[in-house]
């Protein structure tokens, strides 16, 4: 967008206290419309005839959470507006400040002092009218995990990884995708949970047979039909696509065989992969980016660590990939987050209308080399359903009213990346 102005701008201090949950009035999506009307066919012509008009009647249909306002989440609400869901609920109990200014397009200085997602909000509904757009003030960690399960698809920015844990085992628990992302100037990720996803791939039909088979450890084909189009013999084929939890994903999950089997394919795996794994390791033991000299050391071992537990070779991890990654902590860079917010945008509309291959599973933007390589970041054995909701205190149960326990007491309670 053209608004958007680079920023190396600081990430903000959290704002500790909870501000109590707006009543479910207010903050729930309102009933999905019946039916699609000409003037919508009119309006969304360029983007049905690239995916047909029953997957852009699974879109408008679609209510979507969009958890913390800031750039990032900025260009994916852009996005999912103008491909015309039935709803956006952004939440943020933040307020803006000058800070928020530098990379974020739907604020202004006049905004200075509001709630972050109010203050956006007037500003999103202007890009298209048709979609219900619900700003909640509230703080997330007041929402109890049965919360999340009025959206068909969740999305988790710029939040520390522990709260990604602990509403990925929300959305587990309630059967909804999950989407978790985050960007320190020149690099990001995108995380996708869709625990089992099937999708629709049409392609002209080749002499070889298609079987149901298993192609890789996550995607398999369930189903194959024909149909005849325009004289040719076209082929439907439905696959499956199997997830695990941002828990194993962000830590302890290996890379894919064909990578560890491949010295050169380890040597072009990008080193920002280790850096982002050490950066939310430190984030889990700290709450805080690094900042200290003492810091800076431990997150140096840490990024050691995780690079030779991927199995990548040791000289890809130099000295100055690790300064220029602690560089841009903290800060937001426009060209960035468009780049990101688009893809992973697009990526919630593939999987809303099942048409597209989804992100498997983890997405590294590196903006040295300029390019967004996807690794399929999983561990041995079951995947998808057959996974339990591994995450932060799971093991110690729930608590009665439906509320995720951590460590037996502690209720949900999801916080930001605090600096």
């Amino acid at each position: 967008m053209d608004t958007n102005i680079p920023s190396e701008l600081p990430v903000r201090e959290q704002i500790p206290n909870i501000m109590e949950a707006t009543t479910a009035s207010a903050t729930a999506p309102a009933a999905n419309p019946v039916g699609i009307s000409a003037d919508e066919i009119a309006l969304y012509d360029r983007q049905i005839r690239l995916w047909g008009v029953q997957a852009q009647e699974k879109i408008r249909s679609a209510n979507i959470l969009l958890i913390s306002m800031k750039a990032l989440a900025n260009e994916i609400a852009k996005n999912l507006v103008l491909a015309g869901i039935h709803s956006l609920t952004v939440i943020d109990h933040e307020l803006v400040t000058e800070a928020d200014l530098g990379a974020q397009f739907f604020i202004t200085q006049a905004d200075i002092g509001l709630n972050r997602a109010e203050a956006a909000a007037p500003q999103i509904r202007r890009l298209n009218p048709r979609v219900n757009v619900i700003a909640d003030p509230s703080d997330i960690r007041s929402k109890s995990s049965d919360y999340f399960g009025a959206f068909d698809v969740v999305i988790a920015t710029d939040l520390q990884p522990t709260s990604l844990s602990l509403i990925n085992t929300a959305t587990r628990l309630g059967q909804r995708p999950f989407y978790a992302a985050g960007v320190h100037g020149f690099y990001g990720f995108i995380f996708s949970d869709l625990i089992e996803h099937q999708y629709l791939v049409e392609r002209e039909k080749s002499n070889r047979p298609t079987v149901l088979e298993k192609e890789t450890q996550t995607r398999s084909i369930v189903d194959v039909k024909d149909k005849k189009e325009g004289g040719k013999h076209i082929e439907l084929v439905t696959k499956r696509e199997l997830y695990s939890t941002w828990l194993l994903a962000s830590d302890g999950a290996n890379l894919p065989d064909e990578f560890l089997k491949s010295r050169r394919r380890l040597k072009a795996v990008t080193p920002i992969l280790s850096c982002f794994r050490a950066l939310w390791a430190f984030i889990d033991d700290q709450g805080r980016l690094p900042s200290t000299a003492e810091d800076l050391k431990q997150f140096t071992i840490l990024a050691t660590q995780k690079h030779k537990a991927l199995g990548l070779p040791e000289e890809t991890l130099r000295s100055e990939v690790l300064r220029k990654f602690l560089q841009n902590l903290g800060s937001e860079i426009a060209p960035v987050t468009a780049v990101l917010g688009g893809q992973l945008a697009q990526d919630v509309i593939n999987v809303l209308g099942a048409r597209q291959q989804p992100i498997q599973n983890m997405v590294i933007f590196d903006g040295d080399s300029m390019e967004a390589p996807m690794f399929a970041l999983h561990p041995d054995g079951d995947l998808g359903s057959g996974l339990l909701p591994l995450s932060t205190g799971v093991e110690n149960g729930l608590i009665p009213n439906g509320d995720i326990a951590l460590n037996g007491a502690v209720p949900f309670q999801p916080d930001i990346i605090q600096v």
